[in-house]
């Protein structure tokens, strides 16, 4: 399988409508992401993002309704939407969640984790392989963050994380808030996660913001990025080549000089220029 990285990307965001203006304007951009399911991949692009592709900035479709942790096959439509929508965007990789949306016909809206079972892995292996079959380009897997661990885990995420890809040649969209957020809710330390994942795996990573409730981190993308996370992106460049780096908002957008700042003190945490 080719490799993918994007170190030369630098520091992206993601593209959304509500922000289609200020993504577009940003001159150091090199690449970006969309949410796949929000495209018709036979219909014309959304502005903004029509501009940023003639600019030769590389877009990534990111899906959120594959499934691929399910205990039933991925759905071959999904498939070939995720599949179309790359051609359409000329797109260097897609990337999905190691996660489970729905399960006997029932949507749950939102990304469930998945049992750190060797059932469960064979369960994954067997979706993104199917996935794969689909594709033009490689797939990289996004462990998300969880609020809580199956009690029938037979393995700890970075066993998991690591049997999936090293199964399937699959690389890896870490997400270090995701990190962050897991670690903080279990009581452990997140830079011991990164000594445990195959790093030189990593396709591009996330990058995001939440915030506490009742003791519990939430990742919620739409809160400002903490310290705590931009400290672990610098520990994580410290480990391994800085990998590209993507602002993830989605919702509650705060004006322009902060997103701005967003994505300068992500920069200056991993060493990369500023995109603004």
């Amino acid at each position: 399988m080719r490799r993918v990285n994007l170190p030369a990307y630098g520091v992206g965001i993601g593209w959304r409508p509500e922000i289609s203006g200020y993504v577009a304007a940003l001159p150091g951009l090199r690449f970006t992401e969309v949410v796949a399911e929000s495209l018709h991949a036979h219909a014309e692009l959304p502005r903004g993002l029509a501009e940023l592709r003639a600019r030769g900035v590389s877009v990534v479709p990111h899906g959120v309704k594959l499934s691929l942790g399910g205990a039933e096959p991925v759905d071959p439509a999904r498939v070939g939407h995720l599949a179309a929508v790359a051609r359409r965007l000329d797109a260097p990789l897609v990337s999905e969640h190691i996660a489970f949306v729905r399960a006997g016909g029932v949507e749950a809206g939102h990304l469930l984790p998945v049992p750190r079972s060797r059932e469960a892995v064979d369960a994954v292996v067997a979706n993104v392989r199917r996935t794969r079959e689909e594709l033009d380009v490689p797939l990289a897997l996004e462990p998300i963050a969880a609020l809580f661990d199956w009690p029938d885990d037979e393995l700890d995420e970075g066993a998991f994380l690591t049997e999936i890809l090293e199964r399937t040649d699959a690389l890896l969209l870490l997400d270090v808030a995701n990190v962050y957020a897991n670690a903080r809710n279990r009581g452990t330390d997140p830079a011991a996660l990164l000594d445990r994942l195959p790093l030189d795996r990593i396709a591009y990573c996330h990058v995001a913001g939440g915030s506490a409730h009742d003791g519990v981190y939430h990742d919620t993308h739409t809160d400002a990025v903490p310290r705590e996370v931009l400290d672990l992106v610098a520990e994580l460049c410290r480990r391994h080549r800085p990998p590209a780096l993507m602002l993830e908002r989605d919702g509650a957008y705060p004006p322009a000089a902060e997103l701005s700042a967003e994505l300068d003190a992500i920069a200056a945490a991993s060493g990369y220029p500023v995109v603004t």
